[in-house]
């Protein structure tokens, strides 16, 4: 029987990736989190409230690495701050509160149809688009 971290571990070595602890806690973390989208000063807290002994920069090197590899995205919602959240080749689109930071995913397919309308209007072969809408939600209005 496998625990959590064979899985882990065995998600890390199809990515091409060693087990390292870091790398075992850190996708432990974005896999559990009630928050699906994550800072690395997110990630840091949690591993310091684990006890866990990582570093700011450990953490951007295997962000960087599960990016790479495939098993992470990197968003850039506002600003310089980056989130992550897992790749799980659904595709979706994000709302971005700019009151509270919330951020709302959603799919709609006739937004879906429209975009891949107008790539084909222009001639454009479109390889992967993202939608990002910011606004103010509903508790911050």
């Amino acid at each position: 029987m496998m625990t959590e971290m064979d899985i882990l571990s065995e998600d890390l070595n199809n990515a091409g990736l060693r087990s390292t602890l870091p790398r075992l806690r850190i996708l432990k973390i974005l896999e559990e989190s009630r928050v699906r989208h994550l800072s690395v000063e997110d990630l840091y807290d949690e591993l310091r409230q684990e006890n866990q002994a990582v570093s700011l920069a450990t953490i951007y090197r295997v962000l960087s690495q599960f990016v790479d590899a495939g098993l992470v995205v990197r968003h850039q919602f506002e600003g310089n701050k980056a989130m992550y959240e897992l790749n799980d080749d659904e595709h979706h689109d994000h709302m971005v509160c700019l009151k509270c930071g919330t951020v709302i995913e959603f799919m709609d397919q006739k937004i879906e149809v429209l975009q891949k309308q107008v790539a084909d209007d222009h001639e454009f072969e479109m390889q992967d688009h993202s939608l990002t809408l910011f606004g103010i939600c509903k508790f911050c209005q």
